[in-house]
């Protein structure tokens, strides 16, 4: 066994991935890798702009870090309006796109190479993108939600293949605020146009009380959210059915049983970090 202490880091990972690659070099091989050279210098440039590097370029994908996470999603965002400005300027039958996800978690360091999870996470989330879009976890969402102007969309807890399930948001782009009639793109557009919509204002619209209480149930365990909403419902039964006060007890009933379930799964969660 070797002596020699294995590196770790905080770090943001970018990956960014072409959208149906194989697709794209059957139809049209040359072309392909032509495109493809040209946007990863595009890409390579935006990255040093912000202050991060490229790890790899394995494939058709680019793994990159930053030290900054709003770096990270601001160069995102640039990467994603700046290919489809490319594509807007030279229509094609089958345009080129990237898929990128971003994650903040601590890798592992080998030389100029970054392993583990951290950057597992971040391949998993661009494979949940659109053709055109970005999404990041929670723990990059964390961190850029209120100091960007770009909005954010939760998707929830999806599964990923070998990951353990987390909450995933997806980057807004082109400024498009839902359920305003200043925009003629609606719900349905593609990312590419909304990358050219027009910029009414980059900022969120401000979220009303029933949107706040839905993004922060999202948040909690899917067992505590479920057993606030079951107890909201029960208050509100008692209060507006009946002059006496019952709902304590079952309400008490079905908190004691969600942290019994928590307590008791605390230690298997645990083993299953430690074998990861």
């Amino acid at each position: 066994m070797t002596d020699e202490k294995v590196k770790r880091r905080l770090t943001t990972v970018l990956c960014a991935d072409v959208y149906g690659y194989s697709r794209l070099m059957e139809a049209d091989e040359a072309g392909t890798l032509e495109t493809l050279r040209r946007y990863r210098t595009a890409i390579a440039r935006l990255v040093e702009r912000h202050d991060g590097r490229i790890v790899n370029t394995w494939g058709d994908a680019v793994i990159a870090e930053f030290a900054s996470v709003v770096e990270a999603v601001q160069c995102a965002v640039e990467i994603q309006q700046e290919i489809a400005s490319h594509a807007a300027d030279t229509p094609q039958a089958n345009p080129m796109q990237f898929r990128i996800g971003i994650n903040l978690g601590d890798v592992m360091v080998d030389g100029s190479d970054i392993y583990g999870d951290g950057v597992n996470i971040a391949s998993r989330l661009q494979e949940l993108a659109e053709p055109g879009g970005v999404v990041i976890s929670s723990s990059v969402y964390d961190q850029v939600h209120n100091k960007m102007s770009v909005g954010f969309d939760c998707l929830g807890q999806r599964p990923m293949k070998n990951i353990a399930p987390l909450t995933s948001y997806r980057l807004t782009l082109g400024g498009q605020i839902a359920g305003t009639g200043n925009s003629a793109i609606g719900e349905s557009a593609t990312p590419f146009e909304r990358a050219h919509a027009p910029r009414m204002d980059n900022r969120r619209a401000p979220s009303s009380p029933t949107n706040v209480v839905s993004d922060w149930l999202t948040r909690l365990p899917r067992p505590v959210a479920a057993a606030l909403t079951v107890s909201a419902f029960l208050i509100l039964i008692n209060l507006f059915t009946s002059n006496r006060i019952w709902f304590h007890w079952p309400v008490a009933a079905i908190l004691f049983g969600v942290v019994l379930r928590m307590v008791l799964g605390q230690r298997p969660e645990s083993d299953r970090r430690t074998e990861r």
